[in-house]
């Protein structure tokens, strides 16, 4: 494993232990144990490390979604149940794979893989209603999100609830009409 492999897995690391407020390049390259100044030979900002360190989480998130459901409300109600667990296992990298003020611009093409995510609820949507498919993709992508926020965040507690089951389910069906 080359230094900048190694720069990205122990951002990892730090991310899920310390949280992203305490993802520094320092901190990283301690942990890595090189100089403060090592990072920037493969990575000219801090972002651009950020980047890299959240691609990682949208491979993981990627293979989590791939689908195994035929039907369009089980392939998305899978999906729903499978970016919810992720922003509970996982729920750093959750906050970072969103933070576009961060990652903008900072290098990874992480649009490119991020994109299809979204394009798995829209083509599952599309089966039944092909006329506004990408408009309730939308709609259903920003309450599971929103679910999925609260979850990583641990604010369900404060709704009396954790089992999102019936919810999901809920949303799906709302959103396929």
């Amino acid at each position: 494993m080359g230094l900048a492999d190694r720069l990205v897995e122990t951002g990892v690391e730090l991310l899920e232990e310390d949280g992203l407020g305490n993802l520094t390049l320092r901190a990283i390259a301690r942990r890595a144990g090189v100089s403060h100044g090592a990072p920037r030979r493969y990575f000219a900002t801090h972002n651009a490390l950020l980047a890299a360190i959240a691609a990682t989480g949208l491979a993981d998130l990627n293979n989590r979604l791939e689908p195994t459901a035929e039907e369009p409300e089980d392939l998305l109600i899978e999906a729903a149940e499978r970016y919810l667990q992720f922003a509970e296992d996982r729920p750093e990298m959750f906050t970072l794979l969103f933070r576009h003020d961060l990652l903008a611009g900072a290098g990874g093409n992480l649009r490119a893989t991020s994109l299809p995510l979204f394009q798995t609820f829209v083509d599952a949507i599309a089966r039944q209603h092909p006329e506004d498919a990408q408009l309730r993709a939308t709609a259903l992508w920003t309450n599971i999100h929103g679910l999925a926020t609260l979850r990583a965040t641990n604010a369900l507690s404060l709704l009396g609830t954790t089992d999102l089951t019936p919810v999901i389910h809920h949303v799906v069906r709302a959103h396929l009409g």
